[in-house]
């Protein structure tokens, strides 16, 4: 009792922390006996470590559905459409374009760093995913055209995907049922019908309810994650050995150069174009806001910090940052946007698939739409992992090694996404701002 007490009160990412170095010292070690002990003992080793990752994954695939459905239908509720306008339309606008811009963008940063990993092919690829890999080709190009099949993947029945597993149809209609609900809300509150104003806001309440439920069913999985973390880690480093580390240099590496990247550059240049102003002194105006993301790893946390540095340094008036800002906070995930595509590569280049454009523009779209639901879920994009791999076909160890890995560097990550993300959230506001004269100070630059 007294142990469980300490481990409830420790922070989570100390633990996760923990979990991730012993697992690397223990997967050494098992990978150093192997070699001495024989394949026999190395195989029983990692049976036995095998089902405690895989109870972790097992946990996240049961929760990610429920999430996205969720707190999307909530999300696209809450939108205030009547109320804002084009103000409204110009914040959502830019929020959807940037992460459009930050999946693509990632997704070429991937390509052209193609992380892998030094390990014998033979090791990772198995004939049955080969042939399944090989279906998988000849389906995607059926209708003989790409962005017809994408389109049709956007639109099938909500039910059926959702049983089947498959992530795009569900977000896609989740997305459309609480703008539809939003609207004919708005519209009974218009004509003053109360019957309709409670039927609609009763469906809303529903699903806000089981928000809360399945929020409280993420923490209970979290307070499982060191253990999935130490075997999930154990299990890997136990198989590839040292190997394993040149995985985790490729990926940080490609990671937080994209992140940087989008920081001083695509950001930057942003402002240039739209507002026609030099970038760079806005960008040092938001060195607080976005240190306190990168140190807090949370956009919620620094929400209270990006208000007071938007309406103080930058001169952006409180009705607009008010809105832009809460609203980023859940549904603007750049960072993650670039994060997640680098796994896919990574899973690519490991288990032998070749990744189309059909697979890749249909990876960028999910990304982005299942972003948009992310931002109120604890490690967020390790849910959203889940998506990405959906079109690989993994097996459950293949998953299980991809998840290790993003599980074993995500609180790393999670620093320069959260900076990240916060940065697209000021910056936008201020682009939005200028755009729509809502900046109090007509030169905020020389103040």
């Amino acid at each position: 009792m007294k142990l469980f007490k300490w481990y409830s009160r420790v922070p989570l990412i100390y633990l996760n922390l923990s979990a991730f170095v012993l697992g690397c010292a223990g997967g050494l070690f098992l990978y150093w006996l192997g070699g001495r002990l024989g394949g026999e003992f190395l195989n029983n080793a990692t049976a036995i470590l095998a089902p405690f990752g895989n109870i972790l994954v097992n946990m996240l695939k049961m929760i990610v559905m429920p999430i996205i459905v969720c707190t999307l239908i909530c999300g696209a509720a809450s939108l205030p459409l009547k109320t804002f306008g084009k103000m409204g339309l110009a914040v959502c606008g830019w929020y959807f374009f940037t992460s459009l811009f930050a999946a693509i963008f990632g997704s070429a940063i991937a390509i052209l760093f193609n992380p892998s990993l030094a390990v014998s092919h033979d090791k990772l690829v198995d004939e049955s995913l080969r042939s399944r890999a090989a279906e998988m080709a000849v389906q995607s190009g059926q209708s003989g055209n790409a962005f017809l099949d994408i389109i049709y993947s956007l639109f099938s029945n909500p039910f059926e995907a959702l049983a089947q597993g498959k992530f795009l149809p569900v977000i896609v209609f989740s997305i459309l049922f609480g703008l539809a609900a939003r609207v004919i809300l708005d519209i009974a509150n218009e004509k003053k019908d109360l019957g309709t104003q409670k039927q609609i806001q009763n469906i809303l309440d529903l699903f806000d309810a089981f928000q809360k439920i399945i929020f409280k069913i993420v923490d209970w999985v979290l307070k499982y994650f060191p253990i999935g973390v130490f075997a999930l880690t154990a299990f890997c480093f136990a198989k590839f050995g040292v190997a394993l580390f040149q995985s985790y240099l490729q990926v940080a590496g490609c990671v937080i150069c994209g992140i940087l990247l989008m920081i001083t550059v695509c950001y930057p240049l942003a402002i240039a174009i739209i507002c026609r102003e030099n970038p760079f002194p806005i960008l040092w105006k938001l060195r607080e806001p976005i240190l306190t993301a990168f140190v807090t790893r949370s956009s919620a946390a620094t929400l209270p910090v990006s208000m007071k540095t938007s309406t103080e340094n930058l001169k952006v008036r409180k009705e607009l940052s008010g809105f832009t800002l809460s609203l980023g906070s859940t549904v603007n995930m750049d960072g993650v946007c670039i994060h997640l595509p680098v796994f896919a590569v990574l899973a690519a280049n490991l288990f032998g698939f070749e990744m189309s454009m059909n697979q890749i523009l249909l990876m960028v779209l999910g990304v982005v739409f299942a972003s948009i639901g992310a931002g109120g879920i604890p490690g967020g994009s390790v849910f959203l992992l889940f998506l990405v791999l959906s079109g690989f076909n993994l097996t459950r160890e293949q998953t299980s090694i991809i998840v290790a890995l993003a599980l074993g560097i995500n609180p790393l990550l999670d620093m320069f996404e959260t900076a990240c993300n916060v940065a697209g959230d000021n910056i936008g506001t201020y682009v939005v701002g200028r755009k729509m004269n809502m900046i109090d100070a007509e030169d905020c630059q020389k103040q």
